[in-house]
């Protein structure tokens, strides 16, 4: 009898509990009492539900939140989160101002730094916000801007242009976020001060000084009373600011970090743009051609530019920007671009003979196979998909980007024959491999559908079949699955051994993945298919959980699993199904006393308690117990477990090449730098 009850019911800490203790009764509870249980479940939900009838519901329960009010209330509608995401966008808010100054023409450095305490300073040399009186409000402008949502000079006239900043809450966000927040604006004859803390402002606009600068300066620090973690990450601060230094040539931007023991600087200029910004993206990747392929297209209301160069890889990186905000889903112009680069390569293919008059036009896929690309537009009434601004929408930027490309790119190929053979010889190439994997995956399917039982048999799967409560162990080795099988809770938990070494899919193509024994166990296990035919909603289990051993074949293992999930099974990362098991390094035993460590550092701690105990180094996960792994490593009350996420897909698919890649110096010199953040692996 399985029974669905509200989560008000706190008898039962989970819908799946009360459904495994359905299971799991003893025959000795009859029916009978099984029905009172669910009748005073379904009581228990309906007086819950009569009180909060009763407890009424008014005019006066509608809250108005003023001000600022809002966004304290509810950041994560202005920032994404209160994690570490959240806390960075506050500076990438700031900065884009500034960005946007240097596209109006005003601006030619900016400085980014962080200040001892963990606060930000923005300090840009353009034309320094506005001070004056506005009208409307009466307030200074300045004062507009930092504490009214939905004010600023990008929504017409002729402040901008063009900008990122379309919906005018960035500045005023940011205040609302911060502890304080200190504003000082030069306008080439006085200094400006203006101070909040929390959102409200501390005095009136005050001068506090000559100049013959202008620009504006912001120091902030985030809320502690909002914000989960205030500790800024330099690398991540550093990798977005180079990318605006590479989509705005020749600008400057210098960042700083002042915290003491981390003490480092950067300048990011580069004059060549674009072009520059492709060079940086393939540095570790091997080139098929050296050219940089680089198109542009300006009118009075659009500018559109794009560099591309394709490389030996099986996948494809294409980054696109709208005044300069990453447009992370695409949009208009992406799309335009990809079927102009299709059409052209098909035309130049069917002109130069390269595609027979019975052979099919290549695909996008084909065509885009190894091309790295990024394609940037700047227009003048940018319509993005929320404030998030992922996607862009505009319908015109399509055909313009579109028009680009067919002009341009066609011609490119006619006039470099040798780089076009080169193109056009990975794209058949491509087309080949295409078609191979479209057999393999039909082949897939129709053992799927004839053989009795379409599941690994080496596969121990679980009872329960809502995914919300499954989770499967993907584990290195017969030993440690045997003993993963045995300690398991069968109810919820399944087991999947794997054995031998595994295919390293980044120097693969998906036609040979659908082959390997290793990788079709866990495609079949998981249920939510490969590739382009990967869907998220199939998905069998929950949580897909990677343990192997705490050692240098188990990091190894652990990475050609994550380098396949993350070239054939992205949605499984982006949507946070993989963990990484952490099973313990020690076990410290004395007498009936057995307590277990992780690290090194944890196992000083245990023997300054357990004085003179025995100390097991494990080197494998075979080496315990059934018990063992499930007291450590298993049972949800006790594990440790890493979930896997994805911020950066671009920097995920450099560490990828670098690691799984051809190349061997890249890979010594990632990890002569990363060395020193190694733990637990055995040498």
């Amino acid at each position: 009898m399985e029974i669905f009850i509200s989560n008000q019911v706190s008898q039962y800490k989970s819908e799946f509990e009360y459904k495994s203790w359905c299971r799991n009764s003893n025959n000795d509870i009859s029916v009978t009492e099984e029905c009172k249980k669910d009748l005073y479940i379904e009581n228990n939900f309906n007086k819950q539900h009569e009180d909060l009838l009763q407890s009424g519901y008014s005019a006066n329960d509608i809250q108005v939140l003023e001000g600022l009010e809002a966004v304290r209330k509810r950041p994560g509608m202005y920032i994404g989160s209160t994690g570490l995401s959240g806390l960075h966008h506050l500076v990438f808010e700031i900065v884009d101002n500034a960005i946007d100054e240097a596209l109006a023409g005003f601006c030619k450095s900016i400085e980014v730094t962080i200040e001892i305490d963990n606060s930000i300073s923005v300090k840009d040399d353009g034309r320094g916000i506005p001070v004056g009186k506005h009208e409307k409000t009466g307030l200074s402008a300045l004062e507009v801007v930092f504490k009214i949502l939905h004010a600023g000079g990008k929504f017409g006239g002729n402040g901008y242009k063009v900008s990122g900043g379309l919906h005018g809450v960035g500045a005023s966000v940011v205040n609302a976020l911060s502890s304080f927040m200190e504003v000082k604006v030069s306008d080439g004859e006085s200094i400006y001060f203006l101070r909040f803390e929390r959102g409200e402002k501390c005095d009136d606009l005050k001068v506090i000084g000559k100049t013959t600068k202008t620009g504006t300066e912001i120091l902030f620090k985030p809320d502690v009373e909002i914000f989960e973690e205030t500790v800024f990450d330099y690398d991540v601060l550093l990798k977005r600011l180079r990318e605006q230094a590479f989509l705005n040539a020749g600008l400057k931007i210098l960042i700083v970090d002042k915290r003491i023991g981390e003490e480092k600087s950067e300048i990011l200029q580069y004059n060549g743009g674009i072009e520059e910004f492709i060079l940086y993206l393939n540095r570790n990747k091997t080139l098929i051609y050296d050219d940089v392929i680089h198109l542009k297209k300006v009118s009075e209301e659009l500018e559109c530019e794009i560099a591309m160069q394709h490389i030996d890889s099986y996948n494809e990186n294409v980054m696109s920007f709208a005044n300069n905000i990453r447009t992370i889903d695409g949009g208009t112009h992406e799309t335009g671009f990809k079927n102009a680069l299709t059409r052209s390569l098909n035309d130049y293919s069917r002109k130069y003979k390269f595609l027979k008059d019975n052979d099919r036009n290549f695909s996008g896929e084909d065509c885009r196979e190894g091309l790295v690309c990024v394609i940037s537009v700047k227009v003048k009434d940018a319509q993005f998909e929320g404030q998030t601004k992922t996607k862009l929408g505009n319908s015109d930027v399509r055909l313009f980007v579109d028009s680009l490309v067919s002009e341009n790119f066609f011609s490119y190929l006619e006039e470099h024959p040798s780089v076009a053979k080169i193109i056009i010889g990975k794209s058949l190439s491509a087309a080949r491999a295409r078609e191979a994997a479209r057999k393999a995956r039909e082949l897939t399917k129709r053992k799927s559908v004839f053989e009795s039982n379409s599941l690994p048999g080496k596969l121990a799967d679980c009872s329960e079949r809502d995914k919300k409560y499954t989770e499967i162990y993907i584990v290195e080795g017969d030993s440690a699955g045997g003993s993963a099988k045995q300690g398991r809770d069968r109810r919820f938990q399944a087991i999947l051994p794997l054995w031998g070494k595994m295919l390293n899919v980044e120097k693969t193509r998906a036609d040979k993945v659908y082959g390997n024994d290793k990788l079709s166990l866990i495609i079949t296990a998981l249920g939510a298919g490969i590739g382009k035919d990967f869907d998220i909603e199939k998905l069998r289990y929950g949580k897909v959980i990677i343990m192997a051993d705490a050692d240098v074949d188990g990091s190894h293992i652990r990475t050609l699993i994550m380098t396949f999930f993350f070239r054939f099974m992205t949605q499984l990362i982006e949507n946070g199904h993989v963990y990484i098991a952490q099973p313990p390094l020690y076990k410290i035993s004395k007498g009936r006393q057995v307590e277990y460590a992780y690290n090194d550092n944890e196992l000083k701690e245990v023997l300054s308690k357990i004085k003179n105990g025995d100390v097991q180094r494990y080197k494998g996960l075979g080496e315990m117990n059934p018990d063992q792994l499930w007291d450590t490593t298993m049972n949800p009350e006790t594990r440790i477990m890493l979930q896997v996420k994805m911020e950066d897909a671009v920097l995920a698919d450099e560490i990828f090449s670098i690691l799984m890649g051809d190349k061997v110096e890249p890979r010594r010199e990632f990890i002569e730098e990363y060395a020193k953040y190694a733990v637990n692996i055995d040498v």
